[in-house]
This record gives structure tokens, sequence and C-alpha cells, in this order.
């Protein structure tokens, strides 16, 4: 059987923020973001880093995967920040990537952590050169050596560094978060979409998680608890997505249909691709009703 981890949710928490971390454990989110970067002031990097060593040693985040967002490459506190790698997180996020040779330089620096083999690397796309260098980002993934996994969209920088406007719908961002999603599925990336900032409007928040799934997002990062249940709703498969898809699959699996590449299905023409496409839907949906 197939086997998939849902990314449905990744909820953005201060690593300066005991509670927060402690909250972590118990939130519905298939993964956290600690964060040692836009959400903790200067004068608390340090003691942030601290703080989220000894939650990560602590463990008891059960089935969510815990990546950790480090400080950008131009500054003086990334190197430090790998020293949380050694405590077992899933995963380091980078901010701000432009180049590939960033995310060879972060790896390089990994080399002999005690927790190397399951400890990768995610990319925030947010900058207007990572966008034109999406496609040589992704590809660094062919490089064993660069742990690159996936992607996270940096929207909010992305808007500020190109003086795009964020709207309704998002039109000005589409390009770019199309260009994003095929690199990462040429290299065989996850990819997040980006936060949604206006915690007021839980209709527009649930339109733009279904856009982004529509768009082909893995899931949504987020910035407050309150939007875990819709982000969830919206990138799971429906009962009745997972019911069509399980027909699809015992159709195709009927051995007078073992040669086939088209059969039909209560009057719809179906593909082979559509058997591979609903084996993922039944797989998300199992891990999601039984997340390990």
């Amino acid at each position: 059987m197939m086997s998939v981890r849902p990314r449905r949710s990744f909820l953005y928490m201060p690593g300066s923020n005991a509670r927060a971390l402690e909250k972590a454990r118990q939130l519905p989110a298939d993964g956290v973001i600690l964060d040692l970067e836009d959400a903790v002031a200067p004068d608390a990097k340090a003691k942030a880093r601290e703080l989220i060593v000894e939650a990560l040693k602590q463990g008891g985040f059960g089935h969510r995967e815990v990546l950790v967002r480090i400080n950008g490459l131009d500054t003086a506190w990334w190197r430090d920040d790998l020293a949380v790698a050694a405590a077992g997180p899933d995963a380091i996020l980078v901010p701000k990537v432009s180049m590939p040779d960033e995310l060879r330089e972060v790896a390089k620096h990994l080399v002999g952590v005690p927790s190397e083999a399951g400890v990768r690397l995610w990319a925030m796309m947010e900058t207007p050169l990572a966008m034109l260098n999406a496609r040589d980002i992704a590809a660094a993934a062919r490089d064993p050596a660069t742990r690159l996994s996936g992607f996270v969209m940096g929207t909010n920088d992305l808007a500020k560094d190109t003086r795009a406007r964020i709207v309704p719908g998002r039109a000005p961002m589409l390009p770019w978060l199309m260009t994003c999603v095929a690199a990462a599925r040429a290299f065989s990336l996850d990819i997040l979409d980006g936060v949604y900032n206006d915690l007021g409007d839980a209709e527009g928040f649930a339109q733009e998680c279904r856009q982004a799934r529509d768009l082909g997002f893995d899931g949504k990062t987020l910035i407050h608890p309150q939007q875990i249940g819709l982000c969830n709703e919206a990138f799971a498969p429906t009962a009745e997505e997972v019911t069509w898809a399980r027909k699809i699959i015992a159709a195709f699996d009927l051995s007078e249909n073992a040669g086939k590449g088209v059969i039909q299905i209560d009057g719809r023409m179906v593909e082979r691709l559509h058997a591979d496409m609903a084996r993922r839907t039944v797989a998300i949906a199992d891990a999601i009703a039984q997340p390990v």
C-alpha cells in the first residue's frame, strides 16, 4: 500500500514562548513550525533556541511533524540555530532561499549532527530571485547531501519584495505559486502554501485553503490555532472522493482489466493514471484517519 504523510496544516509557533511549545503537543495540526526567525526578537533568540532544544528532547509531539525555522543566512544567528538539529526535529526550515548553493551551505554544517539521517531541509520560497530560480532550487533535491524535502511559500515577504498586492483570489501571486508547485512536483518535493493574515475572515481563509488545494499544494502554513480545522477540512479528501477512488482502484484490480489503460466506470471513461491518483487519495484518507 502507498505510504504518505498528510501535510494539510502547519502552524507557526514562536520558539521563545514555552507555553506555545507545550500547546503544540495537543493541537490537531499535521505539523508545527517552531520559529527562531520572524517571531523571535533579537535579544530572545538564544533563549528560544534553548527552549526548542528542550522541547524536542522532551518529545511528545505524536504524529505531528516538527520543523524548526532558523534565521536567515545573512544573519549572525543561523549557524548557532543549527544546534537544534541534534535534538532531532523532522526538518530545518531555511528562510529566504534564493539559490541552491544556500541549501548546500546549510547542509554542509549539518554533517556530523548525531541525528542527521532523519533531519531534512525545507526551503522557504519568498524572494523574487527564488521565483526565478525555483527549478534549480528544487533540483538540488537530486543530491541527497542537500537533504531537501519540501518548499514553504513565504507570500508576505514575496509581496513586500515584489510590491505585489495581497488581494482576494491572489491573482498577482498565481504565476509564482504555480511556478513553485511545478518545480516541487518535478523533483518530488512537498509544498506548503503561505499564511493568511486576516484572522477575522474565516470565509476568506477557507476560500484560500480551497484555492491552494486546487492549485496542487499539499497544505498551508498557519498563524493561529483557530485556522487548523478549516485548513484540515479543505485539504482532506471528501467522503465522496474516497468512495470514488476506491471504486476506481477496485475496477482496475479486476483481472479482466489488468491489461487495460482505459476502462468505463459508471458511464465515465477512467484512465490507469486515475487509479494512481486514487491510490494516493485513499492513502491520505487512511493516514488522516489513523495518524502515526
